[in-house]
């Protein structure tokens, strides 16, 4: 109860502008015993009284136009860079596993997802993250890019295409 009252007049003292001169603050014993503080009087109620708080005035006019208030737009104008592996970079691991990652720019916004290219080919479905691991890729040469999608399933943005070669040893 008592953290419900602090909450209320934390919320009305931050809500409403106050002259700090004029503003009065009164205090009473509720039916349970607790004290509440309030800006309203009421029969019972002591008034509060406060030190004068340190009010500092400005001796220069603050010209507001050139504030910028607005909000920032994030730029749909995306980017899509394939971290790992380098292009040209031979992947030697027995077992064909690569590890694929990749950078969004300006910022990978909710509700975007990526697509892996393998090959000319989707790659399992569209994730959330620009992390793939990729298993048992055959021996050989590989491309692969990354497509950002939207909400709506349209290609906003596409990676440049990266070759590697996966190289598995052979028992021959």
């Amino acid at each position: 109860m008592i953290r419900l009252i602090l909450l209320t007049l934390l919320t009305l003292s931050i809500a409403t502008p106050v002259n700090a001169s004029t503003a009065k603050i009164y205090v009473w014993r509720n039916e349970k015993g607790e004290l509440v503080y309030s800006d309203t009087p009421r029969p019972g109620a002591e008034e509060v009284t406060t030190k004068p708080g340190n009010v500092i005035k400005s001796s220069t006019k603050v010209e507001t136009q050139v504030l910028d208030i607005n909000t920032k737009k994030i730029e749909d104008d995306y980017q899509v860079v394939i971290n790992h592996p380098k292009d040209n970079a031979t992947i030697r691991d027995n077992t064909g596993s690569v590890y694929i990652s990749g950078s969004i720019k300006p910022i990978f916004k909710r509700g975007l997802k990526i697509q892996l290219i393998l090959d000319d080919t989707p790659h399992q479905k569209p994730q959330t993250h620009t992390m793939f691991s990729l298993r048992n890729i055959d021996r050989g040469e590989h491309q692969i890019k990354m497509e950002l999608i939207n909400e709506k399933g349209k290609v906003i943005a596409l990676s440049k295409a990266i070759t590697f070669y996966m190289h598995r040893a052979s028992a021959n």
